[in-house]
């Protein structure tokens, strides 16, 4: 042997600067992929861990056999629930670069994955959601001034300004408390599954955890407990090729796709086109049905791209190039459910432009609405009684002592 020991550090495919390519991004044949029966054995499907479930062709047309999920009624309700979600990110990303809040994150190009996969859920299954699926609570009519008063941390703030801007929380709408530690919640969402199990519920769990988080050990601890107990759960990978800073590639390892983390495990693993609505909803419905028939666990990588930056806090130019976002393969979810409305007779450019217009009205007003109760800088905040209060059931003596001391 000549020479000593290298260390392998994985290397992006581009720096900035550079020509964006995702020539490594296999992406499968609109409608080529099988649709197994949800009691399939998991060694039968092992394959589907490496491909790409797609609904969606380029001509915008919905073929193959996890086509037909919804109607054209539901696509209409779900376009419109991505246009809104879009349109409030757009809202409070102004406002936080006008001062009104210190932080905010969007879901730019992300939109189909939590709108679709909340349509296939039932009222009481729980959610254990990162910090980008603001979808979940919006496609389940969660009041949009709400959302805003938290990110504001103002008087009407549901959690008392006990949370940092974007992590919410809603036990009504099946939203677990957002985690500012990462993939705490993947190992919480099987717990919770495991609960409703031994309780002998109807309930399900979702699990939600971004490409980066995976190297984290509650990743790994979760699968295991999902795997042995067979937990009534869908853990949902969402793959945007970028953590923070460092693409995918560091956080998958040499496992080849994420959706083959599964395989170790025995779990039925998935990769699904998450800019492509339909397909989202589909294999979404198949997850969900699988873990409410008692057949255990579902791992689904949903491959996506993230358009915007990480946060208010990130600068993309720093290490990807400006026109990647253009040159991702799968493209926006927003166009191409558009367009295969389009193509259906049931939809046109028209009332598309007269429902952004909509809908941009409607999130001004929540935002004026919300405004009216304070902001991060300006008008009345949070009591500090609220401090105290929620905590404990009944308030132990030392804490009754300091809100008196504090004048409460």
């Amino acid at each position: 042997m000549s020479g000593g020991l290298r260390l392998h550090v994985p290397e992006p495919e581009v720096r900035p600067g550079g020509a964006p390519d995702f020539s490594g991004v296999k992406i499968a044949k609109a409608g080529s992929v099988r649709r197994p029966p949800v009691d399939v054995d998991p060694a039968e499907i092992r394959d589907m861990a490496y491909s790409i479930i797609r609904v969606l062709n380029r001509a915008g047309e919905a073929v193959g056999a996890w086509s037909g999920s919804l109607s054209d009624t539901e696509l209409l309700a779900g376009l419109k629930t991505m246009m809104r979600v879009r349109a409030f990110d757009r809202r409070m990303l102004m406002a936080q670069r006008q001062g009104k809040t210190s932080f905010y994150m969007q879901c730019l190009g992300e939109e189909a994955i939590a709108c679709a996969f909340r349509k296939a859920l039932e009222p009481g299954d729980m959610n254990f959601p990162t910090y980008r699926q603001q979808g979940l609570l919006i496609a389940d009519d969660y009041p949009l001034g709400d959302m805003m008063c938290q990110i504001y941390s103002n008087r009407r703030d549901p959690l008392k300004g006990r949370q940092l801007p974007i992590m919410y929380s809603s036990k009504a709408h099946g939203f677990f408390s957002i985690s500012g530690n990462l993939a705490t919640q993947f190992v919480q969402a099987v717990g919770w599954a495991m609960a409703s199990a031994i309780k002998g519920g109807d309930r399900i769990a979702a699990a939600w955890i971004g490409d980066g988080s995976t190297a984290e050990s509650d990743f790994h601890s979760g699968l295991v407990f999902a795997s042995t107990y067979k937990a009534p759960v869908v853990l949902n990978i969402v793959n945007n090729q970028w953590a923070i800073s460092t693409f995918q590639g560091i956080a998958r390892g040499g496992s080849g796709t994420f959706a083959a983390r599964g395989l170790g495990f025995g779990i039925p693993s998935l990769r699904v086109d998450g800019n492509d609505y339909l397909a989202v909803h589909a294999a979404a419905q198949w997850a969900v049905e699988r873990a409410r028939s008692n057949l255990g666990p579902t791992l689904i990588e949903w491959v996506t791209y993230r358009a915007a930056a990480h946060s208010t806090s990130d600068d993309p130019s720093a290490y990807r190039p400006k026109e990647e976002t253009d040159a991702w393969p799968l493209g926006d979810p927003i166009k191409r459910l558009k367009n295969h409305l389009i193509l259906k007779a049931v939809w046109s450019e028209e009332r598309h432009v007269q429902a952004e217009a909509e809908i941009d009205a409607e999130i001004l007003a929540a935002q004026k609405q919300a405004e009216s109760h304070g902001t991060l800088h300006t008008g009345p905040r949070p009591s500090v009684r609220d401090m105290f209060e929620g905590v404990y059931e009944e308030m132990p003596p030392h804490l009754r002592r300091q809100r008196q001391e504090a004048g409460y």
